[in-house]
């Protein structure tokens, strides 16, 4: 049944009077259903608690490292030919305390003459010529026999001592004179081993042995040094026996 709002209010005006001179609580007054006839909805709604929010994304991105773009090849450079520096031959004479120092009648000692050829030329014929000046003789020297020394040359292939050429004299020996010799190609080392030995008779004193390595192919008219390519003084002295 409805029950207009003006009754409602009058009615609960009348039972709130009444409860006051009675002492009784009036009876509830049911409510006025809802105008669009749907039931009433609570008058505290329930909360329900929202999940906890995921941490927010950093805002500020990773740096991103640019791809490097590919190099641009390399164009290859201009090759030149190296130019070939041109070597000659050199030689080198080798004995212990670098000097010869031997006694009349005494033991021999040993050198070494070293040829190191370059690359500029082939040689056929290389002679190690070997000279010495005179001695004059001084008081107390024996007087010389013509053999006041004694060159020996050793022979690589039977490891044998043989006698080699010592020219001593004051004068020049023309080097077209010379005959002989050994080959020797380019960039080739040849090693030779010698020994001098003073006999027992023969002037004393110091003068040093010419070591000249002469080439006996050198076409006629070439210059010295064409004629002779390697040269080396080697320091000598002769004493008398104690």
């Amino acid at each position: 049944m409805y029950v207009r709002p003006r009754l409602l209010i009058a009615t609960a005006v009348l039972s709130a009077t009444l409860a006051a001179c009675t002492g009784h609580a009036a009876p509830a007054t049911p409510k006025a259903p809802s105008p669009a006839g749907g039931a009433t909805a609570s008058a505290t709604p329930s909360v329900t608690p929202s999940a906890t929010p995921s941490p927010a994304p950093s805002a500020t991105a990773a740096p991103q490292t640019p791809s490097a773009s590919p190099a641009a090849p390399t164009p290859d450079p201009v090759r030149t030919a190296t130019p070939v520096v041109k070597t000659h031959l050199s030689m080198s004479v080798a004995t212990t305390g670098g000097r010869l120092n031997l006694v009349r009648g005494g033991p021999a000692q040993e050198f070494t003459v070293t040829l190191r050829n370059g690359n500029s030329k082939e040689y056929r014929h290389l002679l190690l010529a070997f000279q010495m000046e005179s001695l004059v003789p001084g008081p107390g020297d024996i007087p010389s026999t013509g053999t006041d020394f004694l060159l020996e040359r050793r022979d690589p292939a039977t490891g044998t001592w043989r006698p080699a050429d010592l020219r001593i004299a004051n004068d020049f020996k023309p080097y077209g004179l010379y005959e002989g010799g050994a080959a020797l190609a380019r960039d080739a080392v040849r090693v030779e081993r010698y020994r001098l030995r003073a006999t027992a008779a023969g002037a004393t004193g110091s003068t040093p042995v010419m070591v000249s390595v002469i080439d006996t192919d050198a076409p006629e008219g070439a210059s010295p040094a064409q004629e002779r390519p390697g040269y080396y003084s080697l320091p000598h002295t002769t004493k008398r026996r104690p």
